[in-house]
């Protein structure tokens, strides 16, 4: 384990001059035993085997082999390095590792979950060989009898050990075994200045005052200080052997999730006998859960404000690499952010994310609830030393987090407490208090300041259920349960939801994926499922595009591919949409839904809302729409008619015109209204349709006078200088009746540098596609209606040559010709 900061130290990461060997389990017990020249295989730290492997042409990660029935070897020279006191550090070695210095066994890791420091004596002429052992040996052993076994994963072993579960579920991810060096080693040689056990909390209470506490352990001889926002705190003696310090900063500014307020940080530095060292940045913020009036609720509040938490679950940037750097994690959450997220879940059958991942989502304004990576198994809980090392992995994860606003929520695990009551078993079987205790005290001692609830799903008369608590909520979605159940489940929190074969671009399908969909077995093979199922999420998928469309998804396949696929596109765009407005509608009981998952794994049709290329899919788009700070809403009322909401979530009020109109042929206002009105700061507001017409008119088809007078009703929001803030769509006799062969006009501006494409039609046009080589739009598969110009930004993509021009295609349901853009 770690637990010190080397403040000042030199550090330099052993990243270059690795070389691998692949050995048969168990044959060598030593470096000395191994075929020196066998050590051929370069190999980058950090990295994976199978990155190394690949690098060189011996692992194909399209049809990937097994890894956990070899052991690896890396070496390193540490030759010519300056003799004298040092410390290696391990970030993450994955999983049971022995690390050799000169031939000699220092230390054996066991979990892929905690570093390791080892110091030595530098000589000037050294070796560093670290072993990675065979897992399958491990997975193997006999421990305490489980009282059930989740189908979705193949090795039931792995709840013995510390390590992700990636690579291990057949049907969600590629079986990429992760194996090596993942997170970076570095050689550090200490200065004078360090310190162990440092804890940062910093909170805001509710006059706005910040409260800044920093501890860590006693350090005598030595005069210390914290100093944040121009003040400065001495530290005194806190408990037995601990130092503490305690800044108070009135009316300090806050830091908020973007969606709300500015994700404002603060610079904090510890002085140590006058020497200087920066120790971060820090964000005053305070999380209190929200139960609802009845108690059975579950949302939060973010400095005293009721925050829509929405957003996705994250897998990985990069199964074959399991890369950890900020460059890595960086255009993946600017993405999250472009699409109005404010919130990532971290699942419990993933990896931990490192420091840089955190330090990003500060910035952003990217709340982060934590999974600890306890997942669907019955694990050995009883056990006291896999309990004792379960508690040691939790705190090393949360030192290396103190301070972090974007942290706000940790769950003991993932689906540990629904796969048992699932199955049919009693809640004194399912429900540890390892989970609702050991694991609560370990996250209170070091993050007080986040919310903590034992495991997702949790609450109600069955830990799933979704009214209640927290829910992982898929009526809509892989039950197939018509839209309308997003509100009679009665969805409190979903921290997982719509999870979709969701079909990326084009582009991406041509160069990673070009074969025949559906049936195709290459194809088949991206599509996610359910281990064992007789059905997948390919499936889920056409039974809504059935529902919305009004066709046969396999007939439409056989006879317009094409087709089929643009509207399985659409589909999912509009199911999270109309999902989305019911959540986020005036009176509704959902706080907070995050959808399954935010990027795929490998591309194709996967559940990522991103492919594996970075592309954003047609649903990525619908999700920037929807999760807008400022947005207008319309939920079908029945006889009630046509409910619209409004919401501004922002720190300010919002002047705004209103305007709604029933199109007949997508074309003519049969009927139509506006309203200029004041959206006061954290408001919402809901209105119906005909209390701005003055009169009835029967928005919603509902009482069938006769034939239907319109095919669409098309509400917006106008700002004062007449720019569009957000649109919603209704369609009262389904979507097949409002496709029309809209002719849409365009034009390509470039304006201080920055290119727009300007579109607009007379006839409503629905679901329209941009498709530009070289340029990627700020909008996509989206309804453009009549009586507006809509306005898109065109970023270049990587590569662009200076200078050059958009040029694209733009098609739309209602017509079949490709319209080109120039």
């Amino acid at each position: 384990m770690t637990g010190t900061i080397y403040l000042g130290a030199d550090t330099r990461p052993l990243e270059q001059g690795w070389t691998l060997l692949m050995t048969e389990a168990g044959r060598y017990r030593a470096p000395a035993d191994l075929p020196r020249t066998a050590f051929h295989i370069s190999a980058p730290v950090p990295g994976t085997v199978a990155a190394a492997l690949t690098e060189a042409g011996l692992f194909d990660p399209a049809d990937p082999s097994p890894l956990h029935d070899k052991d690896v070897w890396y070496r390193r020279s540490l030759a010519g390095e300056r003799p004298g006191p040092a410390v290696l550090r391990f970030e993450g070695l994955a999983t049971i590792a022995e690390i050799f210095v000169n031939g000699a066994l220092q230390h054996t890791s066991e979990s892929m979950f905690e570093p390791v420091d080892l110091a030595l004596d530098m000589s000037g002429d050294d070796e560093l060989v670290i072993c990675f052992r065979a897992l399958q040996p491990y997975l193997e052993k006999k421990g305490p009898r489980a009282r059930w076994r989740p189908q979705m994963i193949d090795q039931q072993g792995l709840r013995l050990v510390r390590t992700s579960l990636l690579g291990h579920m057949p049907g969600w991810c590629p079986e990429i075994h992760p194996v090596g060096p993942y997170r970076p080693i570095s050689l550090i040689r200490p200065s004078r200045d360090n310190v162990s056990g440092l804890r940062i909390n910093a909170d805001l209470d509710e006059f706005g005052t910040g409260h800044l506490t920093v501890e860590l352990e006693e350090k005598t001889g030595t005069e210390l200080a914290i100093i944040c926002c121009g003040r400065t705190a001495q530290f005194d003696k806190g408990s037995p052997r601990r130092l503490i310090a305690k800044l108070e900063l009135p009316a300090v500014a806050a830091w908020w999730p973007r969606t709300h307020g500015d994700p404002i940080l603060h610079d904090v530095s510890l002085a140590i006998d006058g020497r200087i060292h920066p120790l971060g940045l820090v964000g005053f913020r305070r999380i209190e859960v929200d139960r609802d009036e009845d108690g059975k609720g579950f949302g939060l509040k973010v400095n005293g404000v009721p925050v829509f938490c929405r957003g996705a679950v994250w897998t990985n940037t990069d199964l074959l690499r399991l890369p950890s750097s900020a460059e890595a994690y960086a255009p993946w959450l600017a993405k999250a952010a472009e699409a109005n997220m404010n919130m990532i879940r971290i699942g419990g059958t993933m990896t931990y994310e490192s420091t840089d991942f955190f330090r990003l989502c500060d910035r952003l304004g990217i709340m982060v609830w934590q999974d600890l990576m306890f997942a669907n198994f019955d694990y050995p809980v009883s056990d006291e030393e896999f309990s004792r090392r379960a508690v040691a992995e939790v705190e090393t994860i949360l030192a290396s987090l103190q301070g972090h606003p974007s942290l706000v929520v940790i769950a003991g695990g993932s689906e540990v407490f629904q796969q048992g009551a699932m199955l049919g078993l009693p809640e004194r079987i399912w429900q540890s208090e390892f989970f609702t205790g050991t694991l609560a005290r370990a996250t209170r001692d070091h993050r007080p300041d986040v919310a903590y609830i034992p495991n997702s799903p949790y609450g109600g008369s069955m830990p799933f259920a979704p009214n209640e608590g927290v829910t992982h909520y898929y009526g809509v979605g892989a039950y197939q349960r018509p839209l309308e159940d997003a509100r009679r489940a009665n969805v409190r929190f979903a921290a997982e939801c719509l999870a979709f074969a969701h079909v990326p671009q084009q582009r991406t399908l041509d160069d990673n994926l070009a074969v025949p969909p559906v049936h195709d077995p290459r194809w088949k093979a991206r599509v996610p499922r359910d281990r064992s199922a007789s059905w997948d999420f390919e499936d889920v998928r056409d039974h809504y595009l059935a529902q919305l469309y009004a066709v046969d998804p396999a007939r439409l396949r056989r006879e317009d591919p094409a087709a089929y696929l643009d509207h399985s596109r659409a589909t999912t765009a509009e199911v999270v949409t109309e999902t989305f407005a019911e959540w986020r509608r005036s009176g509704s009981s959902c706080r907070g839904a995050l959808t399954w998952t935010f990027q795929d794994l490998e591309a194709g049709p996967g559940w990522g809302v991103i492919d594996a290329t970075g592309e954003p899919k047609s649903v990525w788009y619908a999700l920037k729409r929807i999760f807008r700070p400022i947005q207008v809403l319309m939920t079908d009322e029945g006889t009630n008619g046509l409910d619209i909401h409004l919401v501004n979530e922002t720190a300010t009020s919002e002047t705004v015109t209103l305007e709604i109109a029933c199109l007949r042929d997508g074309s003519q206002a049969v009927v139509a209204a506006s309203r200029a009105m004041s959206l006061g700061a954290r408001s919402s507001h809901r209105l119906p349709a005909t209390e701005l017409f003055g009169a009835f008119f029967d928005t919603t088809y509902a009482y069938r006078f006769g034939p239907p007078s319109h095919d669409v009703t098309v509400a917006r929001l106008v700002g004062t200088g007449g720019n569009l803030i957000a649109e919603a769509f209704h369609f009262p006799q389904g979507r097949n009746a409002a496709k029309h062969p809209a002719k849409v006009d365009h034009a390509i501006r470039d304006i201080d540098g920055i290119w727009w494409l300007e579109l607009s039609t007379s006839q409503f046009a629905q679901s329209v596609h941009l498709d530009f080589d070289h340029f990627w739009p700020g909008d996509d598969w989206f309804h453009l209606a009549p009586g507006r110009v809509k306005r898109i930004r065109l970023s270049p993509r990587d590569g662009i040559q200076p200078g050059q021009k958009p040029r694209g295609t733009l098609r739309h349901f209602g017509s079949r010709t490709v319209q080109s853009l120039s």
